[in-house]
């Protein structure tokens, strides 16, 4: 057996919780193109297959055609401007988001140089909750951690006890 490293800490973090919720014999579809993450979950067994990076705002039939038994959305939904039709398109009884929270002395994420690569939304747990709830799931689980980054500030510090990162087990009613 190798040792099980990752590139942060937030990969970490995820893998334990998709662990502790997920059978290694469920198949998974992972909404996003592959990514690094999603190479980890395949080396430690799960059976994934990822969306092809279709814009989910307007076409879910990647996840309305698939039928795996559990969805996984780790980082995509900030980047969504319609999460809500996104979640209500899910077949799967089983789904694991996680998100980065919304930051009071941040503002949102936007690069400056991938116009993709931007957060229209960064959420406040209950906002993310009630999202689910209202598009018919129930929360069985959830946690939540910092992000601190090594660097002098008042905002490194405050990321020190701030939690970054939000990550939901959720079924169907």
């Amino acid at each position: 057996m190798y040792e099980k490293t990752f590139p942060n800490k937030r990969f970490k973090h995820t893998l334990e919780f998709l662990e502790k919720h997920v059978s290694k014999s469920e198949t998974i579809l992972d909404l996003g193109v592959e990514n690094p993450f999603s190479d980890i979950m395949k080396r430690e067994g799960f059976k994934v297959e990822n969306t092809t990076g279709e814009d989910l705002d307007n076409d879910q039939s990647a996840i309305q055609k698939s039928d795996a038994k559990v969805v996984t959305a780790f980082e995509i939904f900030e980047h969504l401007l319609n999460p809500y039709t996104v979640l209500q398109s899910i077949k799967a009884d089983k789904l694991l988001i996680s998100i980065p929270m919304r930051l009071w002395f941040s503002p949102a994420y936007r690069s400056k140089t991938d116009m993709w690569d931007r957060h229209y939304h960064e959420f406040e747990d209950w906002q993310l909750d009630w999202l689910l709830e209202k598009t018919g799931w129930r929360i069985v689980a959830r946690e939540k951690w910092t992000n601190p980054v090594k660097k002098i500030g008042w905002r490194p510090l405050l990321r020190y006890f701030t939690n970054r990162y939000y990550i939901v087990y959720a079924v169907r009613k």
